[in-house]
């Protein structure tokens, strides 16, 4: 929120009338409510930010890409006498590229609203997101007001590492090296291979695809190959964040969650989210139990037989927060350079309900 009150003053300073316009696809349950509360859920509202919002989800089809994709981008946007996004530049859920996450995908896939978004994610499944990506980016530059954005990297603590102003003539071009600075800052697992990853909570303001499936080796998505490393044979998802106001998406990615996690589910959230990425997947139900004793239970015993000495579990808050995490005594006899054990806590159960109290 500070970039984006940073640049609304400045603007105004210069005699401008910015508003903001939410450039996040279908999120939100594709409904100007919806994404207005998305918005308010991070501290973005109209008093916090000192202009207007605009959260209209009605677009303008701009025309057919090179690749023969509809390209629809938000009247709010084209409304304006010119556009700057604001966005993170990151690694994609769904894929590697040259350029992944960032202000071309905003600018296309964001401002292209639901039906936008949906129409890039079909010719990705078919093209790849890269080039589904830039063949509708070409259009917009063309027939739209954009004038370019501000480029944000965060660091391993989820702060903000850089901050750069990129024109749209240098876009998509300049992502590439912004995005290699994003990979050196961004959140990993310092292991190769886990038995069990037990992650407390999922959700939208986390990652788009609910926990990044860079840290956790699982894209699921059609035509594209996971990740090689880490190999995880069971995750295990205790929880859905606040701000994700029961968008589950995501929850597809694990193997086992509990009957608590599902009772939080706005599936009209999800499955809007589903069918306008084309990731199905993702939005699947794994295994249900009851509570979190048979949840683990479940996981640490269908990996192999079970030998509590030599399990390799951890147990993270969720996949935007590394810096600390709880780990088996087998991971916690490991030697590495990057981790420091500093105590240990015996895990109990109160009604099923785990906890290191």
């Amino acid at each position: 929120m500070p970039v984006a009150r940073a640049v609304i003053d400045e603007l105004q300073s210069r005699d401008f009338e910015p508003v903001v316009v939410p450039a996040m696809g279908s999120h939100g349950g594709a409904t100007l409510e919806g994404q207005e509360r998305t918005l308010s859920s991070i501290g973005l509202t109209e008093e916090a930010l000192g202009c207007p919002i605009d959260p209209r989800m009605d677009t303008e089809h701009l025309g057919i890409s090179a690749i023969g994709g509809e390209v629809h981008h938000a009247t709010a946007a084209l409304d304006a006498d010119g556009v700057l996004a604001i966005n993170r530049v990151k690694a994609h859920t769904n894929y590697d590229g040259e350029f992944e996450s960032g202000l071309t995908k905003m600018l296309t896939i964001g401002l292209g609203k639901q039906v936008g978004a949906k129409s890039v994610h079909e010719q990705a499944l078919v093209e790849g997101y890269e080039a589904a990506i830039e063949s509708a980016f070409e259009v917009v530059t063309e027939r739209s007001p954009v004038l370019g954005g501000i480029a944000l990297v965060e660091n391993f603590h989820d702060e903000t590492a850089a901050v750069e102003g990129v024109p749209v003539s240098a876009l998509p071009d300049r992502e590439a090296a912004l995005l290699e600075r994003a990979y050196e800052y961004m959140p990993t697992l310092p292991y190769e291979d886990l038995d069990v990853l037990v992650v407390d909570r999922i959700g939208k303001d986390v990652s788009g695809a609910g926990m990044d499936t860079n840290v956790i080796g699982r894209y699921e998505v059609l035509n594209t190959d996971d990740p090689d490393s880490p190999a995880i044979r069971r995750i295990v998802v205790r929880g859905l964040t606040d701000a994700t106001h029961g968008n589950g998406q995501g929850l597809g990615l694990a193997d086992v969650t509990t009957a608590a996690v599902t009772e939080e589910l706005d599936l009209d959230q999800v499955y809007t989210n589903a069918l306008t990425s084309g990731s199905l997947s993702k939005a699947r139900l794994p295994v249900v139990l009851p509570n979190d004793r048979l949840a683990l239970e479940t996981a640490v015993t269908t990996v192999g037989p079970y030998d509590p000495e030599t399990i390799r579990v951890a147990w993270i808050r969720d996949t935007s927060h590394l810096s600390s995490f709880r780990v088996s005594e087998a991971l916690a006899a490991e030697d590495h350079d990057h981790v420091e054990v500093v105590g240990s806590a015996p895990l109990s159960f109160d009604d099923g309900t785990a906890s290191f109290e």
